[in-house]
């Protein structure tokens, strides 16, 4: 399966939101609409029925990359700290 890359998910993920307070201020059928079409791609490219699923399922590829991020941060201090400072 193919998945997203975490940085489409951020964006798309704040656009659902930015999307959801926008109709929360004026509820007009162009802004449901927006609000459709950023649920479809999102359950789309996450391959889910609904957004619930589709946020879901995109926290966790966030989270995997988070912890895959710092285990690479880790890995790097670690072999910068076996370094020697002596000429």
């Amino acid at each position: 399966m193919i998945t997203a890359r975490p940085k489409v998910l951020r964006a798309l993920l704040a656009r659902y939101a930015e999307a959801c307070a926008r109709i929360l201020e004026d509820d007009t059928t162009a802004r449901r609409l927006r609000l459709g079409e950023i649920a479809h791609t999102l359950c789309a490219i996450t391959g889910t029925q609904n957004i619930q699923d589709a946020i879901a399922a995109a926290d966790r590829v966030l989270d995997e990359a988070r912890s895959n991020a710092a285990g690479c941060r880790r890995d790097r201090d670690k072999s910068r700290g076996s370094e020697s400072l002596v000429a």
